[in-house]
């Protein structure tokens, strides 16, 4: 027969499995086997540890051994390796590699069960795991508008210099319009649901009661904003607007107007400068109308008045708009125009309001 494992210890192993056991903390797997040493120490049975613990006696003779070939670090799990790494890094290159390859026939784009599929050894799983890591969305979609006006640096220039340094003493208002705003009446109230419980909100069916046209001007260096409704928005409708945003400016005040380059704002507005010579227009650069700040304004108004409300009758809208402009003007302050960390991966340039 083998002869028996024999267990001594010293001032410093005993005093440390002895706090094992002790510790209210120590997992229990860790006293355990503290005790079956210091047991075993004083000359006790692997058969008696056994009973009277209520374990196997492998288990015994496990720590025992573990004991007397590692000292105290025998007594600690060993590291697990898992599972065999089933990806390595020609996995995420693979995974790259499909993504610039023209999609099956009939698809407009990848997505990650077809990738799954073209590499045939990959789950649809890793797939989504490298892309998420890689920051790679194959459903989002970017759109972007480059302006190809060829005097974008100047008219852009000209129009942010208006709003980082506006002239000593003159009006700089920014003005468009927001043509087809629709007064729909949707079916709203609550819904009581079989098991008892209601839910508010409305219904996707609605009644059409026509359209409006808004026209606004923003003032840039207040925020507050001047709106008048119509039905239509030609050049006529346009400048009766300005008449009376300019109305009460005296004539000697500089008046600056930013403005779009839509049809009705353009050339044949020279007859009304010339009887107003105080006022200039300003026209955002082609396909750069964000440079225009009544846009967030407008933008504003869509969430937080428009979205989502009903409207029995263009009347009705008209004067929930104008209600909201009324209150909007009590706390209104400018928009600053700020530059965006880079790493963010936003534009340079946006529009924020203080006061929202």
């Amino acid at each position: 027969m083998a002869k028996p494992i024999e267990i001594r210890l010293d001032d410093e192993q005993r005093a440390l499995l002895e706090s094992w056991t002790r510790k209210s903390k120590t997992e229990k797997r860790y006293a355990d086997r503290a005790n079956i040493i210091l047991r075993s120490a004083k000359g006790e049975s692997r058969n008696h540890i056994a009973t009277s613990m209520e374990i196997t006696l492998g288990i015994v003779s496990k720590w025992r051994k573990r004991f007397f070939e590692m000292g105290a670090n025998g007594l600690y799990d060993l590291l697990r390796p898992g599972k065999p790494q089933q990806y390595d890094k020609s996995t995420e290159q693979r995974i790259l590699d499909v993504l610039d390859k023209t999609p099956p026939a009939g698809y407009c784009r990848w997505n990650g069960p077809l990738v799954a599929k073209a590499l045939n050894d990959v789950s649809v799983h890793q797939v989504w795991r490298i892309l998420r890591e890689k920051g790679i969305s194959l459903e989002r979609r970017h759109s972007r508008c480059i302006s190809t006006d060829p005097e974008f640096t100047a008219k852009a220039a000209d129009i942010v210099g208006l709003y980082l340094a506006p002239p000593e003493g003159a009006l700089v208002i920014s003005v468009d319009e927001k043509p087809c705003i629709q007064a729909l009446e949707r079916a709203q109230g609550y819904l009581r649901l079989a098991n008892g419980k209601s839910l508010t909100g409305f219904s996707h069916e609605y009644k059409r009661h026509g359209t409006t046209t808004l026209f606004a001007a923003l003032d840039i260096m207040k925020g507050n904003v001047m709106v008048k409704h119509t039905q239509r928005r030609r050049r006529r409708e346009f400048l009766d607007f300005m008449n009376e945003v300019i109305r009460d400016v005296e004539p000697d005040r500089e008046v600056h107007v930013v403005l779009d380059n839509l049809k009705t704002h353009k050339p044949k507005n020279d007859q009304w400068l010339a009887r107003h010579k105080n006022v200039r227009f300003h026209y955002t650069p082609t396909h750069a109308s964000w440079l225009n700040q009544i846009e967030v304004w407008f933008s504003i108004l869509q969430v937080q008045s428009l979205r989502g409300a009903s409207f029995t009758s263009i009347k009705q809208l008209r004067q929930h708009i104008d209600a909201f402009a009324e209150s909007y003007n009590i706390t209104a302050q400018p928009f600053e125009w700020h530059k965006v960390s880079v790493k963010n991966k936003k534009p340079e340039n946006k529009f924020s309001n203080l006061c929202k």
